[in-house]
């Protein structure tokens, strides 16, 4: 009977060595201001991407290459080369573009149609590698009308997104819907909690204070980031598995 307890424990042993330890990913995040890591500089402006890498377990490396001003033609033109060239099987891309690409009177702008063509080219490399992409529409800006209603603020670059994603099938989160959504819930003077709002004197990186509608606070960006887990996990991608689970 020992004999046998220690057989079973040897092979109980073995097969603890044989399985293997789930292989590390890297998730790519490419976008603009509101994804980025900031410089102290404009602290407490933060973009949703900072939070958001503290909630992956140690199989997962988060590789934030998303930078202020950036619309998809100026990524493409700078930064996207060394995002393309370390994608590797199994890894993942996140893409989150628009705020810059619609406004007309940036260098950086597209039109819908070579916004609709960059978005593809990102995909394409990511599929040509084995790597999954992730697209999301831009989040909301904050923007209330004079009845307290979120009013659209990507409303046409939104859209191009969503057909992105339908027409190469793949996972679609609607940033865009959720956070506005978000902004209606608190309304208009609380929804400010989660923008870079601070009265003259607050902070010393905005000595004069600080009124912006686009970028978050460190609690909106973290709401927001929270707002994109969830969709991993209504969406079942493989990347949910690999999210902390709170200790019960």
């Amino acid at each position: 009977m020992k004999k046998n307890v220690t057989l079973l424990s040897v092979l109980l042993l073995a097969l603890c060595a044989w399985v293997s330890p789930p292989q590390k990913i890297t998730v790519y995040m490419i976008g603009d201001s509101t994804m980025s890591i900031k410089e102290k500089r404009y602290y407490p402006e933060t973009g949703w991407g900072m939070p958001f890498a503290n909630y992956f377990d140690s199989t997962v490396v988060i590789e934030n290459r998303a930078k202020n001003g950036k619309s998809t033609k100026s990524f493409i033109n700078g930064g996207w080369a060394s995002v393309n060239e370390g994608m590797k099987a199994g890894d993942y891309l996140i893409i989150q573009f628009g705020h810059n690409d619609e406004v007309p009177t940036k260098k950086s702008a597209t039109t819908q149609t070579e916004f609709k063509k960059n978005l593809e080219i990102f995909v394409a490399a990511a599929k040509a590698k084995q790597v999954t992409p992730v697209i999301i529409t831009p989040v909301a800006r904050r923007k209330f009308d004079s009845t307290g209603h979120v009013m659209q603020t990507h409303e046409v670059y939104a859209q191009i997104v969503r057909n992105v994603a339908k027409e190469t099938k793949i996972a679609l989160i609607d940033l865009d819907m959720q956070s506005q959504q978000m902004f209606q819930q608190l309304g208009d003077e609380k929804s400010k909690l989660l923008l870079n709002y601070l009265e003259p004197g607050q902070n010393p990186n905005y000595p004069k204070g600080k009124a912006d509608d686009t970028h978050f606070s460190e609690l909106g960006a973290r709401r927001v980031a929270e707002l994109v887990l969830k969709s991993i996990i209504d969406l079942k991608l493989g990347l949910a598995d690999r999210i902390v689970k709170a200790k019960s």
